[in-house]
């Protein structure tokens, strides 16, 4: 269940309404996004309650990503006993690069993600875009929250509503060029697994339309979906189609979230945050792909472009 009272899900909500926005210009055109973040600390968006799972870096990589799975979270700040501090994170594309990496054929065991500890994986890893980020107490040097794209724009959906309305959330994706319009990576119903894993690898996107003949998009798999193999104990074939593996989400699923570029950014940012989800699919009239819109796109704009040119 979605909390009714969004006013009740963060810490600091009293102190953030009262302090913030004398500080915001009355131009609302001015940087009026971009000075809210300015004046709120990471802590002041952390929940009044939240569950923070963490791994020591020798624990096994595979019972690692079961305590994910188990744990319903994307991903776990690292702990390594022998340094006495945290070293890193380990999150779903960690998964899916061990299972890419080392994926032979589904009669060969994977041993690299059965045998081998955090520690060993963690010495061979690769820098990936980064989209969460630990939220750390500087007292004690606990981690006390991860900090997502999906936080921060709910956070500041929360206030929008009491800070001068710039006039561009009202103008169109296709006017402000927000999104991805170009070299948009999809897959069919029929695509192996094994191939939409390499794509999320080498092309490092978050999740793949899948399309039919016509290019209409018809269903959607993302690095979330990739987990459930863990769920499932399937990770041994890869060579079964998107279609199949989708087959295996541990949730309902309510049909892909789409848009088109003639809605209005205030729609878009409306769609994103009511649906808690990280991206819509971008298509015309007969809902053939056209292009991705993200949170962090939409935050790249609002935030950090007040709203010139996103991509």
């Amino acid at each position: 269940m979605r909390p009714k009272r969004q006013t009740l899900t963060f810490k600091n909500n009293q102190k953030v309404s009262s302090k913030v926005f004398p500080l915001i210009p009355s131009d609302p055109e001015h940087n009026v996004y971009t000075r809210f973040m300015k004046s709120h600390r990471c802590y002041d968006l952390v929940p009044t309650s939240s569950k923070l799972v963490v791994f020591d870096t020798s624990l096994q990589v595979k019972k690692a990503f079961f305590a994910l799975v188990s744990n319903g979270v994307r991903a776990a700040p690292l702990w390594d006993s022998k340094k006495q501090c945290f070293v890193g994170m380990l999150t779903i594309t960690d998964f899916i690069n061990i299972l890419h990496r080392y994926y032979k054929s589904p009669l060969v065991q994977i041993y690299e993600l059965e045998e081998h500890k955090i520690e060993t994986w963690r010495g061979e890893n690769v820098y990936n875009k980064i989209h969460r980020l630990p939220v750390i107490d500087p007292l004690t040097g606990n981690t006390l929250y991860i900090l997502t794209h999906k936080r921060i724009l709910k956070f500041l959906k929360l206030f929008i509503s009491e800070m001068p309305k710039p006039s561009f959330l009202k103008q169109t994706l296709e006017e402000l060029n927000i999104g991805t319009f170009q070299n948009i990576a999809v897959v069919r119903a029929d695509t192996p697994l094994y191939t939409a894993l390499g794509i999320f690898v080498e092309q490092r996107v978050s999740a793949l339309p899948v399309v039919d003949d016509k290019g209409r998009v018809v269903d959607i798999y993302s690095k979330f979906d990739v987990i459930n193999l863990a769920a499932e104990k399937t990770y041994n074939n890869l060579d079964v189609t998107v279609t199949k593996a989708l087959q295996h989400r541990s949730q309902y699923f309510e049909g892909v979230l789409t848009c088109n570029r003639h809605e209005t950014l205030e729609a878009i940012i409306n769609r994103l945050v009511e649906a808690e989800v990280h991206r819509l699919v971008v298509v015309d009239e007969q809902d053939v792909v056209k292009g991705i819109v993200s949170l962090s796109d939409i935050l790249q704009a609002l935030v950090l472009t007040d709203g010139d040119e996103g991509k």
